[in-house]
């Protein structure tokens, strides 16, 4: 199928939707091998190892048209999105070692509802009532998983939201450079500019990996490759807005994981608090795409 001069293909907003619900299955994945890495390694050599792997896989694909091919005009925009997507990762690593898995994608997985907020302040979009709606609802779902009753707001919370702002930033760059860029440059910068970013980090954080570590790191990788190409091509069918709501099967793939593999079954404000998560922002999706 042929492109736009813009760069992206003609909409058709079914398949972008499967491929970007195929997209959050496999970030559901990443987050679950990654609980179980944590067992053998550090963060920062598990999200190296994440993509270097990834960057050698791209690399033979994205030198088919030569050096050529990956010169850029958007340097400063892939750099953006490397460090937003590399801060993004580390925050949701740390925070699954230390809150269950679910409650960390969940708050991680808010980054939605911050987006309206980073498009003001990059572009000065106005924001509809009912988009500041839709995240208020949906933070009053934050809260919930929070617990305010607790007052306990540990470092696995505080990664968590920290990743959803890194996220939000993210999922904006990668919305701009998919307007102009092609999918293998883009995952090659990525993956290029997040494990120069990420080598200082894992030298610190250096812990070797035993042998039985490896198979994890491994599938880490496949999975990580596969929800990033698949986002990138998603938003070449459908925009962001239009796909928005399919990013929350993250939280449910993951819940079930959650379930199935830890036995960790998110009590009656967990649920409550995602339903109001998911639908704020579906509200704030749905209030962009007509306002």
């Amino acid at each position: 199928m042929e492109t736009t001069g813009t760069g992206h293909r003609p909409e058709n907003l079914i398949l972008g939707a499967a491929l970007v619900t195929a997209a959050f299955f496999c970030v559901s994945l990443v987050t679950a091998l990654a609980k179980v890495s944590a067992a053998y390694t550090s963060t920062g050599v598990t999200l190296l190892f994440q993509n270097v792997m990834c960057l050698l896989l791209v690399l033979p694909v994205a030198l088919r048209g030569g050096i050529g091919s990956l010169r850029t005009q958007r340097l400063r925009l892939h750099i953006l999105r490397a460090a937003m997507g590399t801060a993004c990762w580390y925050a949701i690593f740390v925070a699954i070692t230390l809150i269950p898995l679910t409650n960390a994608i969940l708050l991680a997985y808010s980054a939605p509802l911050w987006m309206p907020l980073v498009a003001f302040l990059v572009t000065r979009e106005k924001v509809a009532a009912a988009t500041l709606l839709g995240a208020g609802i949906g933070f009053v779902g934050v809260v919930l998983v929070l617990r305010p009753e607790s007052q306990t707001y540990n470092i696995g919370d505080l990664a968590a939201l920290a990743g959803a702002l890194f996220l939000a930033v993210a999922m904006m760059s990668v919305r701009w450079l998919g307007a102009t860029e092609p999918t293998i440059r883009i995952l090659f910068y990525y993956f290029l500019l997040s494990s120069l970013m990420l080598l200082p980090v894992a030298i610190i954080d250096w812990r070797p990996v035993p042998a039985e570590g490896w198979p994890w790191l491994v599938a880490i990788g496949f999975a990580q490759l596969a929800s990033q190409a698949l986002i990138v091509v998603a938003y070449r069918y459908a925009s962001a807005e239009k796909v928005g709501p399919f990013i929350y099967s993250v939280i449910v793939f993951t819940a079930l994981i959650d379930w199935l593999v830890w036995r960790h079954a998110p009590d009656g404000v967990v649920l409550l608090g995602m339903a109001l998560v998911i639908g704020g922002g579906l509200v704030a999706v749905r209030a962009r795409r007509t306002g």
